[in-house]
């Protein structure tokens, strides 16, 4: 006779004095921590979705964070396994704007005036994100300047080498002739791209199986732009659809500000590279 799936006898059933999944990922304070205010159903859904999206950016500054210092200290595997991941959890990201996508202007406008001047521009997360990742802009720091401890894990990271500062390194560490001023540039200020940078990588390229990990290195990097772009295409269709031309709930200019940061490259001379090629 086939046992039925609950019929299991190992299943333990007394949690007294042991630890249970929901005591371990903290449940009760993550599913209490959806409060709408408005009482309009799809709040909800606006709520949830902004917040699984500042979870898997969490675990993105958690990977880019470990990458950079693995790129730093030579250790290349590992942070190819953490780039791949980086761009796996883009992916999620780019398929949540789908889900809020649901939410027509007429639904959204329902509790829209309830948020105030909330919005997701003073997201600290992806600031964080877009340091780790070389985009820097002081004047976005005045925003977090009555949050001591966001505004100082922020300070921080503005004045950190991005992965992209470290991986340029690792091209000067392999023998390329990159430029002091490279080298040794302000690290607060938003990369540009350099001649010299662009030659190195077009010797890379063309000689991938002499410089393998710089090449891999190369590749997991562009995988995270075209997903980072993808993202941020998404966001601004997203926001187009729901809310037009409006100005942003935080002051921004809405859709127009998404549209231009699309633009934005962040290692510039991976793309142009492929010109040369």
């Amino acid at each position: 006779m086939t046992s039925h799936p609950h019929d299991e006898q190992g299943i333990h059933t007394d949690f007294r004095s042991r630890m249970t999944y929901a005591d371990y990922l903290k449940l009760d304070s993550i599913i209490s921590s959806q409060n709408p205010i408005s009482g309009h159903h799809d709040e909800m859904l606006f709520i949830i979705i902004h917040q699984v999206q500042e979870l898997w950016i969490k675990l993105i500054l958690h990977e880019l964070k470990a990458a950079t210092k693995a790129i730093l200290d030579g250790d290349m595997q590992p942070a190819f396994k953490m780039l791949a991941r980086v761009t796996r959890i883009q992916h999620q990201l780019i398929q949540s704007w789908e889900v809020l996508s649901t939410l027509t202007p007429a639904e959204y406008l329902e509790f829209r005036d309830k948020l105030g001047n909330a919005s997701g521009f003073q997201s600290y997360q992806y600031r964080l994100m877009e340091f780790a990742l070389g985009y820097k802009k002081e004047a976005i720091l005045k925003i977090y300047k009555e949050k001591p401890e966001i505004y100082k894990e922020l300070q921080a990271a503005y004045q950190s080498p991005s992965i992209y500062d470290v991986t340029i390194q690792s091209l000067a560490k392999a023998g390329f002739p990159i430029p002091k001023e490279i080298l040794h540039r302000d690290v607060s200020k938003t990369y540009e791209a350099n001649v010299s940078v662009q030659n190195a990588w077009k010797q890379v390229y063309k000689k991938a199986a002499d410089h393998w990990d710089l090449y891999q290195l190369a590749e997991k990097l562009v995988d995270v732009e075209d997903a980072f772009s993808q993202w941020r295409f998404r966001h601004m269709k997203t926001v187009e659809r729901i809310i037009g031309h409006k100005v942003g709930t935080g002051g921004s200019s809405g859709v127009t500000y998404l549209k231009h940061v699309i633009n934005h490259r962040f290692f510039p001379e991976l793309w142009d590279v492929r010109t040369e090629l």
